[in-house]
């Protein structure tokens, strides 16, 4: 990222509604703990994500990628009375972190964890899908979306995170990144959040 991008997305997270107290422990955490914590959504983007489900209000989502849950507490937070999270990674010990947290944030009722490879937990899922989040290894992105496309509901929206990666050569979401634009079942917007992030709903 240039050094103006930085400077914008720091002036749009200090201008944002801030982090829980919840989510900056699980900040300090991550970054303390894990070499890959930039791998968390963080401030800005938790609050978009948080802010998207509000307003779509899906009775069931899914996100595929939970590292340490910073993403999965926020879109926990946005769902309406009812709503349901099913969450997937394949990773036992970030899930647990990720867990953790969630009870510490009151969400863990609304969350469903799945510890496993995503590809095989999807194709034990129905949906539909109200709402998708999708934050995991990039070079699956087009097996996870065409495993969600067909459990989406009609009004279902997608988002792809990391989908600006292909500016840094990250041939997996570049694949994908041309895959969805060229798929006339959807329509598409990549919103310069963070390090990009794609909506994806059928047409």
């Amino acid at each position: 990222m240039s050094h103006d991008w930085l400077e914008a997305e720091q002036y749009a997270t200090e201008r944002s509604t801030p982090p829980t107290d919840v989510l900056r422990r699980l900040g300090e955490e991550t970054e303390a703990t894990r070499e890959d914590a930039q791998m968390s959504v963080g401030a800005l983007e938790g609050a978009f994500l948080r802010f998207i489900c509000a307003i779509k209000r899906p009775r069931l989502a899914l996100e595929i990628g939970v590292f340490t849950g910073w993403s999965t507490i926020e879109l926990a937070r946005g769902l309406p009375e009812g709503g349901r999270l099913i969450a997937c990674d394949v990773n036992e010990e970030t899930t647990a972190v990720a867990r953790r947290y969630a009870e510490e944030a009151g969400v863990a009722g609304r969350i469903e964890f799945r510890v496993g490879d995503a590809k095989e937990t999807l194709a034990t899922l129905d949906g539909p899908f109200d709402l998708v989040f999708i934050d995991a290894w990039k070079p699956d992105y087009v097996d996870y979306y065409e495993a969600v496309l067909p459990k989406l509901a009609p009004d279902g929206l997608i988002l792809a995170d990391n989908t600006l990666a292909a500016l840094q050569g990250n041939e997996g979401i570049e694949q994908f990144n041309d895959y969805v634009r060229a798929d006339e079942r959807v329509e598409c917007v990549l919103v310069p959040i963070r390090d990009g992030v794609t909506l994806i709903r059928r047409r």
